[in-house]
């Protein structure tokens, strides 16, 4: 898009020495070349943050893939990528389908619902979730339009199913930054905790995932953990803490 303007503006540069008179035949060039000066710039900046972050997945997917870099899937970056720095939810909801699938969860379209995304089941066990994904550029809030959806889920769900909202927060900040960021609203915190709705960020599943491939924690007890989890409303704080620490985050 960039080098298109680019192309743009020479063309007008050169159209316009060769068809106008005077000043305008010098000041229309001028600014066509200082803007693609600037627009080159803007270009090489694109360009070297994406190299960055190209080598940062890389080394990333080397810690818990214990691959050689050079052997690195390019879809291996793109289902990182989705999952912190998502475009848009359908993305988004591929990646986290991806990652519970490489976890070994059994993970199916939510045929008998129309509220949730998916049901998460966890293998040899009758537990399940239904899995709501939700992108936000703050921090997340109810008033996101999924939020009534999972709320319909938990009229319509069976005894030995569970709410459980997988949610990309602050997807503007670097990660290293989201540590320390506010993820949910106090307001949405109530209601979660009131209808007993699990809760868990896009980048702590990651941290969750990088773990589970070193053989370092057992992802399903984890889960069963959030399953038989509940915590009143008084204390919200325990809540917060249980579903939002990040383990060893990936900083930017």
């Amino acid at each position: 898009m960039l080098i298109l303007l680019q192309l743009i503006l020479t063309v007008v540069a050169i159209y316009s020495a060769l068809t106008y008179e005077e000043e305008t035949r010098l000041f229309i060039p001028l600014a066509c070349l200082i803007l693609m000066f600037i627009v080159g710039r803007v270009e090489r900046s694109r360009g070297d943050k994406e190299k960055a972050r190209k080598e940062f997945l890389k080394s990333e997917i080397g810690k818990f893939s214990q691959r050689e870099s050079t052997t690195i899937k390019e879809q291996d970056f793109f289902l990182i990528e989705t999952l912190l720095w998502p475009k848009n939810e359908l993305l988004l909801l591929d990646s986290v389908h991806a990652i519970f699938k490489d976890l070994g969860f059994i993970i199916t379209p939510a045929i008998q619902y129309h509220s949730v995304d998916r049901i998460v089941k966890i293998p040899t066990t009758q537990k399940s979730f239904g899995l709501q994904v939700m992108m936000y550029e703050g921090e997340a809030d109810r008033h996101h339009p999924k939020i009534q959806r999972i709320l319909q889920f938990e009229k319509e769900k069976k005894e030995d199913e569970k709410s459980l909202i997988i949610a990309s927060t602050q997807v503007r900040l670097p990660l290293v930054d989201r540590e320390k960021a506010s993820h949910l609203s106090r307001e949405l915190t109530e209601l979660l905790v009131r209808n007993h709705i699990r809760f868990l960020t896009a980048h702590h599943l990651y941290g969750l995932w990088q773990k589970a491939k070193r053989g370092e924690i057992d992802i399903f007890a984890f889960f069963q953990n959030i399953y038989v989890h509940e915590v009143e409303l008084s204390t919200q704080k325990r809540y917060e803490g249980f579903l939002l620490t990040s383990p060893d985050l990936p900083i930017q």
